[in-house]
């Protein structure tokens, strides 16, 4: 599989970019649509666990820590984090494409832009005093 998030009308949507789009409407069916996002990964080594709507992803992460501690492996249990809100959706993706991206990320997380704001710059308008005259 080959997933993918994409930010269409404030929703974050994950695709499976591997299957064909559809013949009548030429777009693909998304598999996701939540709001806000979130990941779930190991801090030390940023292997990605799980990704999707917030609520499961946090459900996850306390039952795999809650076995995890069960089993004595206290400091893996520890050392899954998981991550949520308006992220990036290059970012997303790059957590999806890159193994080990996730921990790089989270080292640069408070520096993010908000993931649902336009995050490149504005360009200026055209100046309107510049009129043509023709003589």
């Amino acid at each position: 599989m080959d997933l993918q998030y994409q930010l269409k009308g404030g929703s974050y949507y994950l695709y499976d970019m591997s299957t064909p789009p559809s013949a009548v409407t030429g777009e693909r069916r998304f598999r996701l649509k939540t709001d806000t996002v979130a990941i779930a990964f190991d801090a030390s080594t940023g292997e990605l666990h799980q990704h999707g709507d917030p609520t499961r992803i946090q459900s996850w992460a306390m039952g795999a820590r809650r076995r995890l501690r069960a089993a004595g492996a206290q400091d893996s249990a520890n050392d899954i984090v998981v991550v949520s809100g308006p992220l990036p959706v290059e970012e997303l993706n790059k957590c999806l494409g890159i193994q080990g991206y996730c921990r790089w990320m989270l080292k640069r997380l408070a520096t993010l832009p908000h993931g649902k704001f336009n995050t490149k710059p504005a360009k200026p308008y055209a100046s309107a005093s510049k009129a043509s005259s023709t003589v």
